[in-house]
């Protein structure tokens, strides 16, 4: 019988794979974009460990300008208790002022244009970045901790973005948890590259693998553009190759006006809080219950790797499936509810494995499904929903999110664990609300992507 049940799990394995290679070789985008997406996530990876490393020094001499640290002195506070919230607070100020610079972009030029300006400056960044390590300028460790953190925000929106000009809603369904899960590979061999090559070639020349990997993401972009115009084509709508025109803060307005748009901003907000508060306070409980750094760290690398192993297997096995048969509502609802019901029960007991197994749920659940099922709603919207609304939601309200759960999460701290779950549970609670929300507006739209 168990040699009957292994044929059988063989066979469908088989059957799947024949199915992925046939969608490759009748989809040619379908590659590209797999590619791009395992690209910039394995770019982005190569950096984080650096940037984490920083954003967990207790020392603020490490981490800020001098003259900063003796600004805080002379007023009688340590820069070194408050390094995350100062971090935070600067990349929610980075955001907001960068957004009107996206918007101007993308307003006055076409496509073929801003894409390759938008990873060129990334490219020229990171150059920069790679001089002021090699020459070990001050502050350096706080400046590239905002950086990538804008980095990662305004390259990832601008992917999906491009995937939604690339495919229709009907193609998007059925690719997006394949090219999800190439991301998911490329976030693991990322972290896999620095550990080989940190020891070998230094920090600084760490930034120069990631150029590398954003020069692929160029050359994807390139590919892809062909496509792009070619589905506008068939669609008579060629709006891709013109300047979007409008204002620089038009998105800020569709996001305050769309109820669509607005109920999206609300799952990215609470989304961001679940996440926060768990990520805050799971630092808090491991401090008590694994005070060695190596137990710390082998419970973090435990969550971290079954995290990427759910993931994996939920967007080649389950997401496709589930967005055909039945659309985004279970893909936004069933992680809002994972959430909800966690948090209960972390407030019941907030034990280590409780921790562990909560904030698996929440992120496998956010990679696997929460994203794709709100990525192919960008597929139905015009295109200033998809890329200047769309900017607004997944930077500057993402980063809003970040700081006001940061700060909320100190003063939760003093009431202990507990006080900090319940108020989780009430964050949760506001996501599954908000998922309701979107769930319901997209049901208005067009089962086709309207034109501009």
């Amino acid at each position: 019988m168990a040699d009957i049940v292994s044929d059988g799990a063989g066979s469908g394995v088989r059957v799947r794979v024949r199915r992925f290679r046939g969608m490759l070789g009748a989809t040619p985008p379908l590659l590209w974009s797999l590619l791009y997406f395992f690209s910039l996530l394995c770019g982005y990876y190569v950096l984080r460990p650096v940037r984490d490393a920083m954003g967990a020094s207790s020392s603020a001499q490490a981490v800020f300008p001098v003259a900063w640290v003796d600004w805080a002195a002379a007023r009688g506070f340590a820069l070194g208790d408050y390094v995350l919230q100062v971090l935070f607070s600067f990349t929610f100020v980075a955001m907001v002022l960068l957004q009107p610079v996206y918007g101007a972009l993308v307003a006055r030029y076409p496509r073929r244009v801003f894409l390759p300006v938008v990873y060129l400056f990334f490219i020229a960044c990171l150059l920069g970045f790679h001089w002021i390590f090699q020459h070990e300028v001050p502050g350096r460790g706080g400046l590239f901790f905002i950086w990538v953190a804008v980095f990662n925000m305004f390259a990832v929106t601008v992917f999906w973005s491009f995937m939604a000009d690339v495919f229709d809603d009907t193609q998007a369904k059925s690719f997006y948890g394949y090219i999800g899960a190439g991301g998911t590979i490329g976030a693991l061999v990322g972290p896999l590259l620095t550990t080989i090559l940190v020891g070998r070639i230094g920090v600084a020349n760490l930034l120069l693998v990631s150029v590398a990997f954003l020069a692929v993401c160029l050359l994807c972009i390139l590919k892809l553009g062909h496509w792009a115009r070619r589905r506008e084509r068939m669609h008579h709508d060629a709006s891709g190759e013109r300047a979007m025109g409008g204002s620089m803060l038009a998105g800020l307005r569709r996001v305050a006006t769309d109820p669509l748009l607005r109920g999206l901003a609300l799952i990215m907000f609470f989304g961001v809080g679940v996440g926060t508060l768990l990520y805050n306070e799971q630092a808090a409980i491991v401090r008590t219950f694994y005070p060695d750094a190596r137990d710390a760290a082998r419970y973090y690398s435990i969550i971290d790797g079954a995290v990427n192993a759910l993931t994996l297997l939920v967007q080649v096995l389950v997401t496709r499936w589930l967005l055909r048969r039945h659309g985004v509502a279970p893909a936004l609802l069933i992680p809002a509810f994972a959430i909800l019901c966690g948090y209960a029960l972390l407030a019941l007991s907030p034990m280590p494995l409780l921790v562990a197994l909560t904030q698996i749920a929440t992120r496998a659940g956010e990679f696997s499904l929460a994203k794709p099922g709100r990525e192919t709603i960008y597929t139905r919207v015009d295109r200033e929903a998809r890329y200047k609304a769309k900017a607004v939601v997944d930077t500057v309200v993402y980063r809003a999110g970040d700081l006001s759960f940061v700060w909320l999460h100190k003063w939760l701290a003093l009431f202990g664990s507990r006080a900090v779950f319940i108020a989780g549970m009430g964050v949760a609670a506001g996501l599954v609300f908000a998922a309701a929300s979107v769930i319901r507006e997209q049901r208005k739209l067009p089962s086709s992507r309207r034109s501009s």
